[in-house]
């Protein structure tokens, strides 16, 4: 059984600056994308960014230039720098984990709230 752990999430001021970190524990391949999305109130889970274990990553338009992710595919962590944050990045994010072999896993999630 797979696990995923996130931290970081929390209130912050327009402008600021906060970065997401996800864990996943269990039998893991080597083949795999993790990822972050978001959901705020009333709307659709929507991909944040995500990177692959070969490193190639993709951004959603609004937050490219602001955000950065990574991993650390040796300890199966990924995490998410978040730059210059606006009001409209408020959401709960959500850590992925989608594996080639053992399935598609989700975190149970972090809110992240940016004031205006």
């Amino acid at each position: 059984q797979v696990q995923l752990v996130e931290s970081g999430g929390g209130l912050v001021q327009a402008g600021g600056s906060l970065r997401l970190s996800c864990a996943a524990s269990g039998s893991i391949s080597g083949i795999n994308v993790m990822g972050w999305y978001r959901q705020a109130p009333g709307k659709q889970r929507e991909l944040v960014a995500s990177i692959s274990n070969g490193g190639s990553t993709n951004y959603a338009d609004s937050v490219k230039g602001r955000f950065t992710i990574s991993r650390d595919s040796a300890k199966n962590t990924v995490s998410l720098q978040m730059n210059r944050l606006k009001p409209g990045d408020t959401g709960v994010y959500y850590c992925r984990l989608l594996d080639g072999v053992v399935g598609d896993y989700w975190g149970q999630g972090t809110q992240v709230t940016v004031s205006s």
